[in-house]
């Protein structure tokens, strides 16, 4: 079964802050500049470079601001009340946490969080993104479902890539976010839960500022 964010087994993971500064990615990995935790830019550093060549990894958002973040969780929120009028509080947090997380768990506010995808680079040194099934930050609404990880109806080349980033992340410890194919986190509530770590190591950053 599907573990979401707003399980309240996430909440009670407990954070040991680890310190950790955010780093900024180099442009070559994250044109956008995505700032993430130094551990994890290292880790995302050697996924890359397992990748078969001609194929890289594309960092698109790595740490959120708790008031960007709260914006994607009011407005998501709002489209779920139109589809969902009869949901009680907790029903909607619950179905929202598909899309995005709860402020206090959010693993993007941590720096503990990417969102990515696959490109190529063997005609175009600056990357072509790949089909993965669906566009990032697709909702489980506009994509039909096909935005989950293990969603089946999708092109079997998009699985295939789907499974490369799995194969090349998860060895480096990160995890998936089942809802969303393209997010992978390491050392935040939810990934110490899945894992079964004793406690987080990253908790809320709440002035980004680059190491």
């Amino acid at each position: 079964m599907t573990i979401l964010l707003a399980d309240p087994r996430v909440r009670a993971v407990p954070v040991i802050e680890s310190g950790e500064p955010l780093v900024r990615l180099g442009a070559d990995l994250s044109p956008a500049g995505a700032l993430v935790r130094r551990s994890l830019a290292e880790r995302l550093v050697r996924a890359d470079a397992a990748l078969p060549g001609g194929l890289r990894l594309r960092v698109l958002e790595g740490h959120r601001s708790a008031a960007d973040q709260q914006t994607i969780i009011t407005s998501y929120a709002a489209q779920l009340r139109a589809l969902h009028p009869d949901l009680d509080a907790a029903g909607l947090e619950r179905l929202t946490s598909r899309f995005v997380a709860p402020l206090d768990v959010a693993p993007h506010v941590a720096g503990a969080a990417v969102d990515l995808t696959l490109v190529d680079t063997s005609t175009d040194p600056a990357g072509v993104e790949l089909d993965l099934g669906t566009p990032v930050d697709a909702t489980p609404e506009q994509s039909g479902g096909r935005c989950f990880t293990a969603a089946r109806d999708i092109p079997a080349a998009a699985r295939a890539r789907r499974d490369l980033l799995a194969e090349v992340l998860g060895a480096e410890g990160f995890v998936n976010y089942p809802t969303e194919w393209w997010h992978w986190s390491h050392g935040d509530r939810y990934w110490a839960l899945v894992t079964g770590a004793g406690h987080a190591l990253h908790g809320p950053v709440l002035e980004a500022v680059a190491a």
